[in-house]
């Protein structure tokens, strides 16, 4: 994901948000765009208004197909954070809280660009690095849904 934020809040019609795909993540490509708005959207690089990318410049700068895009948009609708505007574009109508820009930068500057030096410094490549954040976070999720259940029972 690239951001293209104007420059002294100038309006553009131009989307502040450029994807990028990963082919070797396994993600689907309609997955792996919904994720770049909604990771845009938390850490305030889109904010309500902003309007995505039209489908077509998607499609012409990806190199993918018009339904793969327009898939990801109607499910960012169903989730309620993007909304169709015939002719006009998909715009961003409600954001889950934001991280501010600030807080983002700190937490990645005191805690994620050392943890990241620290592995690439013991031998860990980028494919490795995701594979351990990712089962960290399955890890995360299923202790969190086992304390969950044991605390209905």
């Amino acid at each position: 994901m690239e951001l293209d934020k104007a420059v002294n809040g100038a309006q553009s019609d131009q989307s502040p948000i450029r994807f990028r795909l990963n082919a070797s993540s396994g993600v689907p490509t309609y997955v792996q765009l919904i994720n770049q708005v909604e990771q845009a959207l938390r850490i305030g690089y889109l904010n309500v208004g902003d309007r995505l990318p039209r489908i077509k410049e998607v499609v012409e700068s990806l190199a993918i197909n018009p339904n793969t895009v327009l898939k990801a948009y109607k499910e960012l609708e169903t989730k309620g954070i993007a909304s169709g505007r015939p002719g006009v574009g998909t715009f961003i109508v409600a954001s889950p809280p934001a991280l501010s820009a600030e807080a983002f930068d700190k937490l990645r500057q005191e805690f994620i660009d050392g943890w990241l030096k620290s592995a690439l410094k013991v031998g860990l490549d980028h494919a490795d690095i995701i594979t351990l954040v990712q089962s960290a976070l399955e890890t995360l999720d299923h202790s969190s849904s086992a304390l969950t259940s044991r605390v209905r029972q």
